[in-house]
């Protein structure tokens, strides 16, 4: 289908942003990252959704809807989305024990051995698809179907920062110390906002991940 058809929403937010929403979004998010339209400066993902915060003094809202619609048009949707200079994280991840009280759940679950479910998620091919939630929470995309988990009945009020989780069709890393109904199977100590950083966050849209078990008693950095 092309990307400037029926399944395409323009929301106009006040006179200096736009909102998108689109199942092309990545794509356009890659376009825009490697090619940006004059004017626009800053652009936002969410799920299905970009907005594009602009200078009113410099470009009028018609006319980026325009360009929007014709940077869509022009895109190939069939074609696998890579987010322009996309980067891999690799996190770190102690699986299991008083970090991961969720493990031996997910792996039964999954039908799994807890090793063999840790081997899998270490291959599962996770991209950031948005951030949300919290400052530096990433969804992670890219879970295979055995590996789905069902939410909490009822959400933990406090999940410990850096658990790694699982909810849904979604991984994730809580930065922060927060309520959470995901499924914790390990930790990390990896930072994942601090504002004493040039960049707060490490990832961003597009990014892939790689999980990496790291064995009890082993310095994470090691």
């Amino acid at each position: 289908m092309n990307g400037a058809g029926p399944e395409v929403s323009f929301t106009r937010l006040g006179d200096a942003a736009l909102a998108v929403g689109t199942p092309g979004a990545r794509a356009l998010l890659a376009s825009l990252r490697d090619s940006p339209l004059p004017g626009v400066q800053e652009v936002v993902p969410a799920l299905h959704l970009l907005t594009l915060l602009f200078d009113p003094l410099r470009l009028d809202p018609a006319d980026l809807e325009a360009a929007l619609r014709a940077r869509l048009a022009a895109l190939d949707l069939s074609a696998p989305a890579g987010v322009g200079a996309a980067r891999t994280l690799a996190v770190p991840v102690r699986f299991g024990g008083r970090g991961g009280p969720d493990l031996a759940w997910c792996a039964a679950h999954a039908g799994l051995s807890q090793a063999a479910f840790v081997e899998a998620l270490c291959g599962a091919p996770l991209e950031v698809a948005f951030l949300g939630f919290t400052p530096g929470f990433a969804f992670l995309t890219g879970l295979p179907p055995g590996l789905r988990m069902p939410r909490l009945d009822a959400p933990r009020e406090r999940v410990p920062a850096g658990s790694v989780a699982l909810g849904g069709p979604w991984a994730g890393v809580y930065p922060s110390a927060t309520p959470g109904g995901w499924r914790i199977v390990g930790r990390t100590d990896l930072r994942l906002f601090d504002l004493s950083r040039p960049e707060p966050v490490p990832w961003r849209a597009g990014d892939r991940v790689r999980f990496e078990a790291v064995p009890a008693g082993q310095p994470e950095s090691a």
